[in-house]
């Protein structure tokens, strides 16, 4: 009998989303491979065992999970985590109907947020990311992509990009970074093409000279980047070893979602208004729509993405927060929740989205995602008898215990 770390015994059930290593599609979103009074065994940060009962397993400490469920952590592949102030002004706003380009005319959106940001100190902007941290592992939350954006200068997107590395050396969730110098165009620049070349000689290079991002990104969109200037871009983060990704189709159809194809984007984000046609195309690309409910919920959108056309057309679908200051949430449960009351996904494709399906968004599926032995023991023990509360009991807290590499970063008292 072995000695392990960890073993939580007797659950419910045991979602270890076991499949194919690549991100799953179609009928495999609804695959979740659940063990029925089910064990795992945790040891040196390593998932070692999993099973129906407890396994030829001893363990330091032994976590009695009767009652509950056990599942791998959740991956948020979309956030703007690093920022400072707020924009809760903008509630009036969206009340009025005011729609977001009118809003940032009103001295609101990105910039209102970039100038806030820009006269931030690092510290403080530490301290800020880290209390959304907490509430995400506090949520289940046990990794996330976070993207730059609120600096849009040379200066202030370096600041940001630093600010994620130490804040991946002080906080358990480990994070993902991105840069999105594209994010808007800075007010102090009247030619957005004067800005793109700053982004693709000077900012580019200094972020991969110092190694602070993984992937490139770009707000593609009427009124911020227009499809020649999304494609220099990502060719250009393309050349400096910076994967692809894109803010694509969001409110209006630009071809940005083909664009993310054309360009092998490892993610294409948003697709509230993607065209039908272009839906194959995204599947045969391999490229992975991360939906983003809570965004449009924020905007009190009465359209959400096309996530039924994207799955039943074999697109691999993964789901994020897009917390961000006009998106305020750290919380994945809650986009489960919208995933499936606005935008017909099943609660097994919703679980599927927003764990082994986001982690291969940001290229750590093979680490992440699914319970199965040799992968990180990110795991969370939910207080529900089975999978579907997760939908079904919306508006609380249904983490009990939260599990990361190997380590209990979080257990409910009660």
């Amino acid at each position: 009998m072995k000695t392990v770390d960890i073993l939580i015994k007797n659950a419910n059930e045991v979602l270890t989303l076991r499949g194919p290593r690549r991100a799953r599609k179609g009928k495999e979103m609804r695959e979740l491979g659940i063990i029925k009074d089910g064990y795992v065994a945790i040891d040196e940060g390593k998932i070692v065992g999993v099973g129906k009962g407890k396994g030829d397993f001893k363990a330091d400490e032994v976590i009695d999970a009767k009652g509950k469920i056990v599942m791998p952590g959740f991956v948020d592949p979309h956030t703007h985590l690093v920022f400072s102030g707020w924009r809760d002004f903008e509630l009036k706003l969206k009340l009025k109907g005011l729609s977001y380009e009118e809003i940032s005319r009103e001295g609101g959106g990105i910039n209102y947020t970039v100038q806030l940001t820009r006269k931030a100190s690092k510290e403080k902007l530490v301290e800020e990311a880290m209390k959304r941290l907490d509430m995400m592992l506090l949520h289940g939350t046990t990794t996330c992509e976070a993207k730059s954006g609120y600096g849009l200068d040379v200066e202030n997107e370096i600041k940001i990009l630093e600010v994620y590395k130490e804040l991946n050396s002080k906080h358990q969730i480990d994070i993902v970074p991105t840069f999105l110098g594209a994010h808007a165009v800075p007010p102090e620049f009247n030619d957005s093409d004067d800005y793109v070349k700053l982004i693709v000689e000077e900012m580019i290079p200094k972020v991969v000279e110092k190694s602070l991002a993984n992937f490139c990104d770009v707000f593609c969109e009427r009124g911020y980047f227009n499809l020649d200037q999304s494609r220099r871009i990502l060719l250009r983060g393309k050349e400096y070893g910076l994967k692809p990704k894109l803010h694509a189709d969001e409110f209006c159809s630009l071809g940005c979602s083909k664009l993310a194809c054309e360009v092998k984007a490892i993610s294409a984000d948003h697709l509230l208004k993607i065209p039908d046609d272009v839906i194959p195309e995204l599947a045969r690309a391999g490229t992975i729509a991360i939906l983003l409910p809570a965004t449009a919920f924020s905007m009190m959108n009465k359209e959400f993405a096309p996530a039924r056309k994207l799955i039943d057309s074999g697109v691999a679908v993964a789901l994020g927060t897009d917390l961000n200051p006009n998106c305020y949430t750290e919380n994945m449960q809650f986009v489960i929740q919208l995933a499936c009351f606005y935008m017909g996904m099943q609660p097994e494709e919703a679980i599927v989205a927003s764990t082994v399906n986001a982690a291969h968004s940001i290229e750590k599926g093979n680490q992440l995602g699914s319970i199965e032995e040799g992968k990180l023991a990110d795991v969370l023990i939910l207080n529900a008898p089975s999978y579907t509360f997760l939908s079904y009991h919306f508006g609380v807290n249904l983490v009990n215990t939260v599990i990361k590499r190997g380590k209990i970063v979080y257990q409910q008292d009660f």
